[in-house]
């Protein structure tokens, strides 16, 4: 059974109403997928023909390299998207595959049904563009940070990009998590050099406000670089 009040919490239908979005997929076809652990939902390099929205558990994004070592990429929890970006395009090919880590229950709409959701209603429009841009603008910063070689360097690279050149204070509005994903590294790395850099007093983080303190060490540490 659907639950369309989960629905509207997925990036791609927020703002509609749990009514609308039942009364919308009601007039398109779709199919609810079931996995269990180690399911396989999609292979690298297959075409991309159903918008996935994944209703309950989590599934993985993992790289296979040519010497046959395994990367994750990253967890994709309910109710969130599956490969957005890759549902239009010359190559809308899935770029990793995707496992399930335990039991999963996936909407899967056809890209010709989603595009008649999209014509019907400007909000799924908007919603789409928008979650597919902030990707695009995600993967974007993330290439800057293959510049620099070290955490610290990475570090001082966000913190003075975010501080612009009139702030000295901002408000960090992502968690530790997804602060590591940007910069590539793993938490706990990521989280000791913050720690080495406060004591340092390069700047300081409270509660979710992060104060520069000393700009110009955090220059050195790029110039450096």
């Amino acid at each position: 059974m659907m639950n369309y009040n989960l629905l509207t919490q997925c990036p791609v239908f927020k703002g509609i109403p749990e009514n609308e979005s039942k009364k919308f997929l009601n007039e398109i076809h779709f199919q609810v997928k079931s996995y269990t652990k180690g399911d396989v939902v999609a292979i690298a390099g297959e075409p991309v023909k159903n918008l996935f929205i994944v209703l309950s558990g989590s599934v993985k994004g993992e790289m296979i390299e040519y010497s046959g070592k395994i990367i994750k990429i990253e967890d994709i929890e309910a109710p969130l998207p599956l490969a957005t970006a890759f549902l239009f395009g010359n190559e809308n090919r899935f770029p990793v595959t995707v496992t399930a880590n335990n039991d999963v229950r996936i909407l899967a709409i056809p890209v010709s049904e989603f595009l008649k959701l999209m014509q019907s209603n400007t909000q799924i429009l908007v919603n789409y563009l928008n979650s597919i841009s902030s990707r695009s603008q995600f993967l974007t910063q993330k290439l800057q940070f293959l510049n620099f070689k070290t955490i610290r360097e990475k570090v001082a690279h966000f913190l003075l990009q975010r501080i612009g050149d009139r702030l000295h204070s901002f408000e960090l509005n992502t968690t530790q998590q997804q602060l590591a994903e940007l910069l590539g590294v793993t938490r706990p790395a990521m989280a000791r050099v913050l720690s080495e850099m406060q004591r340092e007093k390069l700047f300081k983080i409270e509660k979710k406000t992060v104060t520069i303190l000393n700009r110009k060490k955090l220059n050195e540490v790029l110039k450096n670089a």
